[in-house]
């Protein structure tokens, strides 16, 4: 799963009677665009779970999300292995992207639901079966369509989880790993890996991932 993100019309949701998000009608040679139909969390909720397209959702507007290329899809594979195998029998578990991420903006009396490639939660409170509410690890594996999103509003967003220890951007084209990580004093740090020989330390886990693990049949080394 990725993140090409359109804002949704009606081709996958059944929305409300004469409400179609954005949709251009032509009709007798006129082009007329409806209202922008804003969902509750509820509606959204209700309808992800029949939805055959997984949508992220901001404050009410939906956006779909096109799949992703191969080598993403290993990579998150790659990663989830990983820390599947290091967190069996923890009271840690980890989740790949058909697992949404909650975020209450609470300022902004905003709701977002993201879903990230790979998350963490070791909360035992997160007992919600459909989104995770208290991740102490986020990873995005990076797409040319949705790196700014990923490196400006959910870097942003996602730091406003209290939990949130850190958060990981892979790039997809070339050996490189950025981490966000949050200190003690609730200070953000960034650390930058472009070395197949280096190893990725996840303070939030306790464990190393090795870059020539992470990027496995995806970049000859």
């Amino acid at each position: 799963m990725t993140k090409d993100r359109l804002l949704t019309t009606n081709f996958s949701y059944s929305l409300p009677s004469a409400s179609y998000n954005n949709l251009i009608i032509t009709k007798k040679g006129k082009i007329m665009q409806s209202p922008l139909y804003l969902f509750t969390v509820e509606e959204y909720l209700e309808l992800e779970q029949s939805s055959d397209i997984r949508h992220e959702y901001f404050s009410g507007e939906v956006f779909a999300m096109a799949g992703g290329s191969k080598e993403h899809n290993m990579l998150s594979g790659n990663i989830y292995s990983g820390l599947r195998s290091h967190l069996r029998g923890s009271s840690c578990n980890v989740f790949m992207s058909d697992m949404k991420v909650k975020i209450n903006l609470a300022n902004e009396n905003k709701t977002i639901f993201y879903y990230p490639d790979v998350i963490v939660s070791c909360d035992t409170e997160d007992q919600d079966r459909y989104a995770l509410n208290y991740p102490c690890l986020i990873i995005e594996v990076l797409s040319p369509s949705t790196e700014t999103i990923d490196r400006r509003e959910k870097l942003i967003n996602y730091r406003t989880l209290p939990s949130l220890r850190e958060y990981v951007l892979i790039s997809q084209d070339q050996v490189k790993v950025e981490i966000y990580r949050q200190d003690q004093k609730g200070n953000w740090t960034i650390q930058t890996l472009i070395n197949i020989e280096d190893g990725l330390y996840l303070d939030s886990v306790d464990m190393t991932l090795k870059m020539a693990d992470i990027y496995e049949d995806v970049i000859s080394i």
